[in-house]
């Protein structure tokens, strides 16, 4: 992975200021800070120890969607738990591959039981825009059913037999191939 940002511990990078609420706010108060901050996430902490955290995509899938009216739903109904965290001495390249290979875009940090950060995308990214790049395609290439579970790794490039640019790249005895030349080769 990116070497500048193995050597890079969370904690310089992180977003030193995180977010908070209450599990017992409803989603709408919730939607308020975030809409105010600019945030899209925030960090439930009770007894000034995280416990979950609210995202867009919690209140899209498990408010909006399903119908549920704002003003009735308390964000411990809905926020994703348990919280999965960073630790501050953690590489940057590893949080980023734990982010990831959970498919998330955002962890909170935490020491010794008390946010601390939160590490984001973005932050990574003022860093390192090399290795968000990476870890998506690493994502995306890891996907249940995708090609790498059938053993033929799929990429874009230029093939190497013809030279011609492909989105469906897969190796052959050494050589990345299109899907062309692939069924050609036999």
């Amino acid at each position: 992975m990116n070497d500048k940002a193995a050597d890079i511990y969370v904690e310089e990078v992180m977003t030193k200021t995180p977010v908070i609420a209450k599990p017992d706010m409803t989603i709408q108060e919730a939607a308020k800070i975030m809409k105010t901050k600019h945030v899209g996430s925030l960090v439930v902490v009770e007894d000034d120890a995280p416990m979950g955290i609210l995202t867009e995509r919690d209140l899209v899938d498990k408010v909006v969607a399903t119908g549920k009216v704002p003003s009735k739903v308390k964000i411990k109904d809905v926020m994703t738990s348990p919280l999965v965290t960073v630790g501050p001495k953690e590489s940057v390249a590893e949080a980023a591959t734990k982010m990831s290979k959970l498919k998330m875009r955002r962890l909170p940090v935490v020491s010794k039981g008390h946010l601390i950060g939160i590490l984001t995308e973005n932050d990574i990214l003022r860093i390192s825009p090399s290795l968000i790049e990476i870890t998506r395609e690493w994502a995306r290439i890891k996907r249940p059913g995708s090609a790498e579970d059938s053993g033929a790794r799929i990429i874009s490039g230029y093939c190497d037999n013809c030279g011609a640019f492909s989105s469906e790249l897969r190796a052959k005895e050494g050589q990345m191939i299109c899907s062309d030349c692939f069924e050609q080769w036999g």
